[in-house]
């Protein structure tokens, strides 16, 4: 049975494809209330417009920090507050190589300025948003955050600067704001698909059989509703893998009896 979020309020970074809209959908299903982001401002409207519902979209460049003091403001004001940040805005490998898996490039040929876009968008994208917005959970008595994270083989894979390296400083990142955040009443969690999953960031080239054993995004939903829900009350510091989230609910539960 899924959760009724009625009266959720949600800020969904990257919000406009794969996990991200995955996300903000489900959410938004649930009877949340959704602001999605996007450097696109036209992106960002037109995949609000398609999920439809309680779900708006703004434009946001999470690697700036005047823009991101003033998006969280307006999603707050748009919300009327705000009860889950979900930090998953990123750019992948195929901004610096569009046929990573296939024609793997060493990371001596990576250039600075991908190095840096990938990087500060994911990892000093999340540590921007999250520091906008936990100040403000913390006065409202509560919340929660939930860092979108990698396997760890992907962190690092052969050919994966600097998808790689974002992820593991954007993992570190997220075990800290827990850490951070332990004696209070805003949670903070890690939730990653388990998986290469089917998004726009798969590579130029990839062989059909390797295409077929995607996952959907759609993998994000259910835990993302679940931690969102009040039966998700005080988990705290979790790395929920969301492609076996089906067995770490149950062996929670079995834990619990």
């Amino acid at each position: 049975m899924t959760a009724d979020l009625t009266g959720t309020r949600a800020l969904v970074t990257g919000g406009t494809s794969g996990l991200g809209r995955a996300m903000a959908q489900a959410l938004a299903q649930a009877g949340a209330s959704v602001v999605l982001t996007s450097r696109d401002r036209t992106r960002a409207d037109q995949a609000a417009s398609e999920l439809g519902g309680r779900v708006s979209g703004m434009a946001l460049d999470v690697r700036d920090e005047t823009a991101v003091a003033a998006g969280v403001e307006e999603a707050i004001r748009r919300l009327g507050g705000l009860n889950l940040l979900v930090n998953n805005a990123g750019i992948g490998m195929r901004t610096v190589n569009p046929r990573f898996m296939t024609d793997p490039q060493p990371f001596w040929d990576v250039s600075p300025a991908g190095f840096r876009d990938v990087l500060e968008t994911k990892a000093t994208g999340c540590f921007l948003v999250a520091r906008e917005v936990v100040p403000r959970m913390l006065a409202a008595g509560g919340g929660q955050i939930v860092t979108v994270s990698m396997n760890e083989q992907t962190m690092t894979r052969k050919g994966f600067v600097p998808y790689g390296p974002s992820g593991a400083a954007v993992e570190a990142l997220g075990r800290i704001v827990a850490a951070d955040l332990a004696d209070t009443r805003v949670r903070a969690n890690l939730l990653l698909p388990g998986g290469a999953t089917d998004t726009g960031m798969i590579p130029d080239g990839m062989p059909q059989p390797a295409r077929e054993r995607l996952l959907d995004p759609a993998v994000m939903g259910p835990p993302i509703v679940w931690l969102a829900s009040p039966q998700a009350a005080g988990v705290h510091d979790e790395r929920i893998v969301a492609s076996r989230f089906g067995e770490w609910l149950a062996a929670r539960s079995r834990a619990a009896s």
